[in-house]
């Protein structure tokens, strides 16, 4: 099982809600976490221990947000097939993937996932160009991610599990 696979179950990502995050209002808003969530851990300044409440919001915010929206009346847009292509990404231990898109991704992911320490501490440290310069490089990482997805999804829709995605 992929770690994307073992994510996805956590999330309790059932073929409903992976309809609706392909709602490009899902995608697109779900990128409001990360900061929410710096933001909740920065107000312990102002809150102490009841920043757990803002915390917790964000979290669920987080986990919610795939399902709030509806399905896309069409899912001919490049947020969509990002969408579709983390769903091909996420099974590649069953069909695997073109040779050519298998390190991509892990680097990409590897990026993103340098900014945040950089949030973590410095959100820790109350200081904000770390938390800034970590934010961004979790986007640009996860962008670029997505970017691949689309172009992973368009080299495999053609297979009968991936075409069905797209309408």
């Amino acid at each position: 099982m992929t770690l994307e696979r073992k994510i996805s179950k956590s999330f309790k990502m059932d073929e409903e809600t992976w309809a609706r995050h392909a709602n490009p209002w899902s995608y697109w808003t779900r990128f409001s976490g990360l900061p929410l969530l710096a933001i909740s851990f920065w107000s312990r300044l102002w809150f102490g221990w009841a920043c757990l409440v803002p915390i917790m919001i964000s979290l669920i915010w987080i986990y919610v947000n795939p399902r709030v929206f509806p399905k896309p009346k069409s899912t001919k847009n490049w947020m969509s097939r990002g969408v579709f292509g983390e769903r091909v990404w996420l099974n590649r231990d069953k069909i695997p993937v073109p040779e050519h898109h298998r390190t991509a991704p892990n680097i990409l992911s590897a990026i993103g996932a340098l900014g945040l320490p950089l949030v973590a501490w410095g959100t820790y440290k109350f200081e904000i160009w770390p938390v800034l310069m970590g934010i961004i490089l979790v986007y640009l990482g996860k962008l670029w991610f997505m970017d691949r997805m689309v172009w992973i999804y368009e080299e495999m829709k053609h297979l009968p599990e991936y075409g069905k995605f797209e309408y």
